[in-house]
C-alpha cells in the first residue's frame, strides 16, 4: 500500500501542478485580454455581484467536498445519498441567490447587479451537483482526469468571454467566463464519473459527513468573509470603479497564490488523511510542503511587489497603474495566505475541523475589522496594508493553535521559513533597485529587476544552511518526477 501511495502521491503532485501551470497561463491570458477591452467598472460590478453570490456558493457546498475527501470509506448508498443532498442544497441556494438580486442592487445602490446576480444564480446549482463527483476524483486521487476537465473548462470559459468581449458585450463577458466554465466542469465530471443517484433519498449514515461538512463550512464562511467583504466595503464606500483596481490587483495576488497552494492542496489532504496514523510520515510531509511553499512564495512576492508598476503596466495596460500600489501592498497577505493555508491542512486532514472553527470565529472577526478601519483612514491602501499587516500577525497564533495536541512540533513549521523570510527584504531591495536604474519597456523593467532580486538568493548559496535547503528542494523535485515517495524520506 505505501508503495501505491507513493507512486499515487507523486505522480498526482507533477499532474496537479501540471494542470495548474495551464489553469494560471490561460488566466492570465483572460486578464491581459479582458483588462485591455473592458472597464475598470465592469469588473467591479461583477466582484460586486460575486462577493454576495459567493455566500450561497459556500452554503450550497456546505463543506462536503473535504469531509469527503478525510472520510475513511464510502459505500455506494452514502454516494447515492450525497449525490441528493447537492442537488437539493443546490436547488434551495440557487433560489436564494436569485431571490437576493434587489438586496445586492440596493446593497450599492445600482440597479445594473439584479440581471447580474439572476444571471449567475444558476451557477450555485452546477457547482452544487459538481462538488460529490470531484470529490470523487480527489479521493481516489485520479489527479489527472480533474486537471485535464479544469483546464478545459478554464480555456472555454476564457475563450467564450474574450469572444463576447470582442463582440461589445461589455460586463455580460465576465457573466459568460462564469456560466461556460462552471457548465464545462460539471458535464465533463459528468461523463467521466457516471454518478448512479439512485432513488431520491438521503440515508441516515451521511450524518456524520454532514456533521464534519458543518464545521468545515463554518471555517469557510468566515474565511469567505475575511476574503471578501473588503470588495462589498469598497463597492459600498468607493464605488464600482475603485473596486475595479482592487479587483484586478488581488486577481494578480491570487495568480502566483493559487499556483502554490492549488497543487499541493488538492495532493496533500487526502494524503496526509492517510498519514494520521503514521505521524513521523506525516510531519515530514508538513516540514516539505512548507518548505516549498517559503522558498517559491517568500521571494516572489517580494520580487513581484518591487516591481509592480512595470508588472502592472505589461499585464494591464496603463489605464490601470493605480491598481500598482494595491499590489505591492496586498503581497503582504498573500504570503500569509500562502503560508497559512498549511495550517489548515492540518485541522481538516486530523479531523479537527471544529477546533478550526473555534479559532476562526475569534480572529476573523479582527481581519474583517482591519477592512473597515484600514478604508476609513487610507482608502484602498489603508486598506490593503492593514489587511496584510492584519493576517501575517495572525500567522503565528493560525499554527499554534492547528498543531497543538497533535505530532507535529513549532520546529516542524517554522524552521523551514526562517531561512527564505531572512532573505526575501533582500529581494525585494535589489528587485527595486534594478528596475529603478533604467527607464525602459515594462517587460525589459521586469527582466531587469527580477534579475538583481534574485542576486540575493544566489549569493545565499554561499551559506551551508541555504545550500543543504536547496538540496532538499532539488531532491523533492526529483523524487516527484521519479514517482518516488515525497512522504517517507524526509526534507528537513
Amino acid at each position: 500500500m505505501t508503495d501505491t501511495l507513493a507512486r499515487d502521491t507523486s505522480r498526482g503532485t507533477m499532474v496537479t501542478i501540471a494542470g495548474q501551470w495551464s489553469r494560471t497561463l490561460i488566466q492570465l491570458l483572460s486578464t491581459v485580454v479582458l483588462a485591455r477591452l473592458l472597464a475598470p467598472g465592469d469588473f467591479g460590478l461583477v466582484t460586486m455581484v460575486t462577493a454576495i453570490v459567493g455566500v450561497a456558493e459556500l452554503l450550497r457546498e456546505f463543506g462536503l467536498g473535504s469531509a469527503i475527501v478525510q472520510a475513511s470509506r464510502i459505500d455506494e448508498r452514502q454516494w447515492s445519498s450525497l449525490h441528493w443532498l447537492s442537488v437539493l442544497l443546490g436547488v434551495v441556494f440557487a433560489g436564494l441567490a436569485a431571490a437576493s438580486a434587489p438586496l445586492v442592487a440596493a446593497v450599492y445602490q445600482d440597479e445594473r447587479l439584479v440581471l447580474l446576480t439572476l444571471a449567475l444564480a444558476p451557477t450555485v446549482l452546477i457547482n452544487s451537483l459538481s462538488t460529490p463527483l470531484q470529490a470523487r476524483l480527489q479521493r481516489d486521487l485520479r489527479f489527472q482526469s480533474l486537471a485535464t476537465i479544469e483546464v478545459l473548462a478554464m480555456a472555454a470559459g476564457v475563450a467564450a468571454s474574450i469572444v463576447a468581449a470582442f463582440l461589445g458585450a461589455g460586463v455580460w463577458s465576465l457573466i459568460a467566463l462564469n456560466v461556460v466554465t462552471f457548465t464545462w466542469r460539471f458535464v465533463s465530471l459528468a461523463i467521466i464519473v457516471r454518478p448512479h443517484f439512485g432513488a431520491p433519498r438521503i440515508d441516515r449514515s451521511v450524518h456524520p459527513l454532514v456533521s464534519i461538512g458543518g464545521s468545515v463550512l463554518g471555517v469557510q464562511l468566515l474565511n469567505y468573509a475575511a476574503r471578501n467583504l473588503d470588495n462589498v466595503i469598497i463597492g459600498r464606500v468607493l464605488g464600482a470603479s475603485a473596486l475595479g483596481m482592487y479587483s484586478r490587483a488581488y486577481a494578480l495576488l491570487m495568480l502566483p497564490i493559487n499556483q502554490l497552494n492549488g497543487p499541493l492542496a488538492r495532493v496533500a489532504l487526502p494524503v496526509l488523511s492517510r498519514l494520521r496514523d503514521e505521524p513521523e510520515r506525516y510531519r515530514r510531509y508538513i516540514r516539505a510542503s512548507l518548505l516549498v511553499l517559503a522558498y517559491v512564495s517568500l521571494p516572489s512576492f517580494a520580487i513581484a511587489a518591487a516591481l509592480s508598476v512595470p508588472l502592472v503596466g505589461l499585464l494591464l495596460g496603463p489605464q490601470w497603474a493605480e491598481a500598482a500600489p494595491i499590489f505591492s501592498l496586498l503581497a503582504i497577505a498573500g504570503v500569509a495566505q500562502t503560508l497559512g493555508n498549511v495550517s489548515g491542512w492540518i485541522y481538516i486532514s486530523l479531523g479537527r475541523a471544529h477546533v478550526q472553527l473555534v479559532y476562526f470565529l475569534v480572529t476573523k472577526p479582527i481581519v474583517i475589522a482591519s477592512f473597515i478601519v484600514g478604508v476609513l483612514l487610507g482608502g484602498l491602501h489603508g486598506l490593503a496594508l492593514l489587511y496584510g499587516l492584519v493576517s501575517l500577525a495572525l500567522l503565528v497564533p493560525g499554527f499554534l493553535v492547528a498543531i497543538r495536541g497533535t505530532a507535529v512540533t513549532v520546529t516542524d513549521v517554522a524552521a523551514p521559513v526562517i531561512r527564505p523570510l531572512l532573505v526575501s527584504p533582500l529581494c525585494f531591495g535589489m528587485a527595486h533597485l534594478g528596475a529603478s536604474l533604467v527607464e525602459l519597456h515594462d517587460l525589459l523593467e521586469l527582466a531587469i529587476g527580477g534579475l538583481f532580486g534574485a542576486l540575493p538568493l544566489a549569493a545565499a548559496l554561499l551559506v551551508p544552511a541555504y545550500r543543504a535547503d536547496l538540496r532538499q528542494l532539488l531532491d523533492f523535485i526529483a523524487r516527484a518526477r521519479s514517482r518516488r515517495d515525497l512522504t517517507e524520506r524526509s526534507t528537513a
